[in-house]
């Protein structure tokens, strides 16, 4: 098996080291990641100048992109033969509701499934995480589970694994995305030159974060995995804004 490695918080990341160990005792696997953290770049393509790769000393390609960029790269030019699967992470920090909008983490696993090859994200329930090892067990463990049981439909799935040692785990559950409260407001600050600059302000607290999200599964302790989707439609509207449209 071939696994196709990459993150929006760096190739020096402890996260993704700690996860290329794991997963390079049962699979074949090819690290291509940012030469710097991109947390936040999204789905985000360079496309006003060239992009370079460069080989570090442990082996990992590092591109100076985005997370996209990285896995597009690597499935439509580095790569000789596709992998059979690409994995994010393990990212220093939550990606759960609306995180995933604007998740490097989770974009870079949406462009492995975008070019139909399975896809997982995977997630620390915390910044500034300790517990990178129960993440990689988590996904050692997910990884054998698909080659066991067989594949799915193309799948992308967002992993979040609580921030504690492996043994405390209550198991892993099938989430929903939850929804955030509106973000913090931004900060202002004042340059030595007494230029006006602003701090993007921190993310707002679950608004919808009862039972069967996956804030509600991290709170409880449990692994959430959250299969989630790139048609952006809004199904249940097309019928009223047909009838809106009609209306003189």
């Amino acid at each position: 098996m071939k696994i196709l490695l990459s993150n929006d918080d760096g190739y020096f990341a402890p996260g993704l080291n700690v996860l290329a160990a794991h997963l390079a005792k049962i699979a074949e696997i090819i690290v291509v990641a940012p030469e710097r953290n991109r947390s936040g770049a999204s789905n985000s393509l360079t496309l006003d100048r060239p992009l370079s790769v460069k080989k570090a000393s442990n082996g990992f390609f590092y591109v100076n992109g985005t997370p996209t960029d990285c896995v597009h790269l690597a499935l439509t030019g580095l790569m000789d033969s596709p992998p059979d699967m690409v994995v994010s992470g393990i990212n220093d920090g939550a990606n759960m509701g609306d995180d995933t909008i604007y998740s490097g983490t989770v974009a870079a696993a949406m462009e492995g499934y975008l070019l139909d090859i399975p896809s997982f994200a995977i997630s620390m329930s915390q910044h500034d995480a300790t517990h990178f090892e129960t993440a990689a067990r988590v996904t050692v463990e997910l990884v054998k589970h698909y080659l066991k049981a067989g594949p799915l439909k193309p799948t992308l799935l967002n992993v979040n694994v609580p921030d504690i040692p492996y043994d405390a785990l209550k198991g892993k559950v099938i989430t929903r995305l939850g929804k955030r409260h509106k973000a913090e407001p931004a900060i202002q600050l004042k340059t030595p030159r007494n230029e006006t600059v602003y701090w993007v302000g921190a993310a707002g607290q679950p608004n919808d974060g009862g039972e069967g999200t996956d804030f509600y599964a991290i709170s409880k302790n449990q692994v959430s995995i959250s299969p989630i989707q790139v048609d952006l439609t809004k199904h249940s509207q097309l019928n009223e804004l047909q009838n809106w449209l009609l209306t003189s």
